[in-house]
């Protein structure tokens, strides 16, 4: 019996469906990462402005993460990296501009590093992307916006 052209119609955009689902997905999903209420204990500035941490992309295996957190009329940004032992090229953009960029050693049982900057604090929303390049051509990056 041959197949309705209605079910031929609709195995030919399944494809096209799932993948704008996951483009949809990738695009929401670090925004459910806000998490409120970073402002409090100790230190000022950060008013009710939330904390963010964002799960970052890697490859190989590797993990990693980013956290925003507004203080003391700056922001605080900390990267960390869980992956393979070496040296790792780092970079930190905040609204396209490069805001720091070196070079971080992963070490001890965990290969793993973390990288805390102090980041201006400019009007309105800012957006941090993270990016580190380790042995062996491992990417990690991550990317999150600290409300305005």
């Amino acid at each position: 019996m041959p197949t309705p052209p209605i079910a031929r119609s609709r195995a030919r955009n399944l494809p096209i469906v799932l993948a704008l689902a996951l483009l949809a997905l990738a695009l929401l999903g670090p925004a459910s990462a806000f998490a409120r209420g970073g402002g409090g204990g100790g230190g000022g500035g950060g008013g009710s402005r939330p904390q963010v941490r964002v799960a970052g992309s890697c490859g190989r295996g590797a993990t990693s993460s980013l956290q925003l957190k507004a203080r003391d009329g700056g922001i605080e940004a900390e990267f960390e990296v869980h992956g393979r032992t070496g040296l790792w090229r780092v970079a930190i953009v905040q609204e396209q501009r490069v805001a720091w960029r070196g070079r971080a050693r992963t070490g001890g049982p965990s290969h793993s590093f973390s990288l805390g900057r102090r980041l201006g604090d400019y009007p309105g929303p800012d957006q941090v992307l993270a990016r580190a390049v380790g042995p062996r051509g491992i990417t990690c990056s991550a990317m999150a916006t600290l409300p305005g």
